[in-house]
């Protein structure tokens, strides 16, 4: 399958989502690319495989992995990585990209985005197991951030430098999730300006924004809601600092009907629209 479609720098993308397939077969909007949770996609065969392929002859598809889990003490995944690299060959997708967090040990699946401790040994294994990743699909990914509800007190690095450090050293590049971001900034107690100005420019590859939460004592990252205000504003600074990165609208939860999801997206088009003007008009 050859590309057929590339990336917008100047419209954000919106994930794919069964509830939304036929109005963007009919309507088309137009949206930078679509993005999939990959193990949706891990079937031979079926229903879910045509309908990607065919929204790949119009959209440019990113894949978005929760199950790979980098950061597990337990052997990566052969049969989990095989799937993917038969879903990566055949799709061919602009972005692949997995969360830095671990997702089960022992055999045992959780069900969850956990945490990693940020300590140089924690460091060193996340970058093995990216780097044994991209050798085995023969592609480079990005690393997302996570939200967290709670810190390991054997943490010896700051969250914004684990997640530089790991980008650097495993040669990937970092899918920084805005909201992510803010979420973690609340409940930690740290500034979300610090975090971004941490990440160096260059290694941000995709940008993540979605709703969250607050329940009046932690926020917690739900996908479920509009960008707040807030995080919009992060986000304004993050394309100012990295340029024009693709970027995503998530929603997961209580999925609303497509012209919500598209009216998020015109929102980050209007941002990245002023920053691309700003620049004409400093050149």
């Amino acid at each position: 399958m050859s590309v057929i479609a590339t990336l917008n720098p100047l419209r954000a993308g919106i994930g794919l989502r069964p509830s939304h397939y036929q109005a963007i077969l009919e309507e088309k909007p137009a949206v930078s690319f679509l993005e999939v949770h990959s193990e949706n996609f891990f079937g031979d065969g079926g229903q879910p495989l045509k309908y990607l392929a065919r929204f790949r002859e119009d959209y440019p598809i990113s894949t978005h992995g929760v199950g790979l889990s980098l950061g597990s003490s337990d052997p990566l995944s052969i049969d989990h990585l095989k799937k993917l690299k038969r879903l990566v060959d055949t799709i061919e997708p602009a972005l692949i990209s997995e969360h830095l967090c671990w997702v089960g040990v022992n055999g045992r699946f959780l069900n969850d985005l956990l945490p990693l401790p940020y300590t140089p040994e924690s460091l060193a294994h996340v970058v093995q197991r990216i780097s044994e990743v991209q050798d085995f699909l023969n592609r480079p990914i990005l690393i997302e951030n996570v939200s967290s509800y709670l810190e390991f007190i054997d943490s010896t690095i700051p969250e914004w430098e684990f997640v530089r450090e790991v980008a650097a050293r495993a040669g990937c590049r970092i899918l920084l999730d805005v909201n992510n971001i803010h979420v973690n900034s609340v409940n930690h107690n740290f500034d979300a300006l610090k975090y971004l100005d941490a990440i160096a420019p260059g290694s941000v590859g995709e940008i993540h924004l979605a709703g969250f939460q607050d329940t009046g004592e932690v926020l917690i990252d739900t996908h479920g809601a509009t960008v707040s205000d807030e995080v919009w504003r992060l986000y304004e600074y993050a394309i100012q600092r990295f340029g024009l990165v693709p970027t995503l609208i998530e929603w997961d939860t209580d999925i609303p009907a497509l012209p919500v999801l598209l009216g998020e997206a015109e929102r980050a088009n209007r941002v990245l629209a002023a920053h691309s003007q700003r620049v004409a008009n400093a050149a």
